[in-house]
């Protein structure tokens, strides 16, 4: 398996391990019904805000941790080069996760227009911004696979 599968796959299971795992944190703190709306939206605000950066952290920690371990492993450094194929997987990443989030988006603001509950188009939100980001990697473990 090559570096950047090896990467895609550390990628994707690590973007699925920190958003369950920040989910069932915030799950047990979820407010009890009847707040306000502003106290409903305060929670939403800080439950996509912190997890931005719970999850930009994490993926900084464990790229590093992915690359000694690498290091060690195989005695190999990191590529500092990409060619025209690393390009050319890198936009058509880039490109599907756009695409799903944008399509979330979307549902996201179909959910107000049909007068569904504010956390509803938050929940989208955040759901389609997770599968974004493992539909970008799984592109990118599919296309150094099979090719473009």
């Amino acid at each position: 398996m090559t570096y950047q599968e090896k990467k895609s796959i550390v990628s994707i299971i690590s973007a699925i391990l920190i958003f369950v795992s920040f989910s069932v944190f915030k799950y047990v703190r979820y407010p009890e019904e009847g707040l306000a709306s502003t106290e409903m939206l305060r929670y939403w605000g800080s439950f996509v805000l912190v997890l931005t950066l719970v999850s930009i952290l994490a993926h900084i920690v464990i790229s590093i941790v992915f690359n000694i371990v690498f290091r060690i492993t195989t005695g190999e450094k990191e590529p500092t080069f990409a060619d025209e194929l690393d390009k050319q997987i890198e936009l058509k990443a880039h490109r599907n996760g756009f695409f799903v989030f944008i399509i979330g988006f979307l549902l996201a603001m179909a959910s107000l227009a049909i007068e569904q509950p504010v956390q509803m188009m938050f929940v989208i939100l955040i759901v389609s911004g997770f599968i974004s980001d493992v539909a970008s990697n799984v592109t990118k473990l599919y296309h150094y696979r099979r090719g473009v």
